[in-house]
């Protein structure tokens, strides 16, 4: 990465030491400024905390961090491998939750194949959702809908780059903590996460570094 900053952002794939790097970031919505001059570099093993209040540019970084989006200025470097799972659980309704979960993986899964049944339905058992294997997503609540959505992560084995926004909305206690044991075992795996949340994570073996979108207004 060049020390100069380019007004057309430059991505490339981070250095193996990390899995994101950015430099003098700045992002831009319509005519209102969300960030600007973000340094962050994530290592494997690393957990970070996106924080700050509505509208300072959490979705809108994660979301340039998967390539879904450009900067106003700046540059970043990303590992080759990325997961992000939006706050929008991108399911389809007229499915039922295997079928769903099935279909996510077909299309974002590390190996760009449709799952086997037996690789979903450990991926829900994982996140306490295989009673709703059979349910159509139409059925199911919003907590279902989201555990269904983050069952993808279980079948995640690569040390990629996870970016998740809002994981935690509208999980119970229990999905919470499977939830954050699947970013634990990822994290002890090489990978890194940042997670955008208004919901403290992590545990009593490890805490997510803390980036406050707020001080970068």
């Amino acid at each position: 990465m060049s020390s100069a900053l380019s007004p057309h952002p430059v991505a490339i794939v981070a250095p193996p030491a990390l899995l994101a790097c950015v430099a003098g970031l700045s992002c831009r919505r319509g005519r209102r400024r969300l960030f600007e001059g973000l340094d962050l570099s994530v290592a494997p093993g690393e957990a970070v905390w996106l924080r700050g209040r509505n509208g300072s540019g959490k979705t809108s970084l994660l979301r340039l961090l998967a390539g879904l989006g450009t900067p106003e200025c700046g540059e970043l470097a990303v590992a080759s491998r990325v997961v992000y799972v939006g706050h929008a659980t991108a399911l389809h309704a007229d499915l039922s939750a295997a079928e769903a979960l099935s279909f996510l993986l077909a299309r974002h899964g590390s190996h760009g194949h449709r799952a086997d049944a037996s690789t979903v339905h450990a991926a829900l058992c994982r996140v306490g959702a295989q009673a709703q294997a059979d349910v159509p997503v139409l059925s199911l609540s919003a907590g279902q809908r989201r555990r269904i959505a983050l069952a993808r992560l279980a079948a995640e084995t690569e040390p990629s780059l996870w970016l998740l926004d809002e994981p935690l909305d509208a999980l119970d206690a229990d999905g919470a903590a499977s939830v954050t044991a699947l970013i634990e075992e990822h994290l002890q795996r090489g990978g890194a996460a940042i997670v955008a949340s208004h919901h403290p994570f992590g545990n009593e073996r490890w805490t997510p570094r803390v980036v406050d979108l707020d001080r970068l207004h």
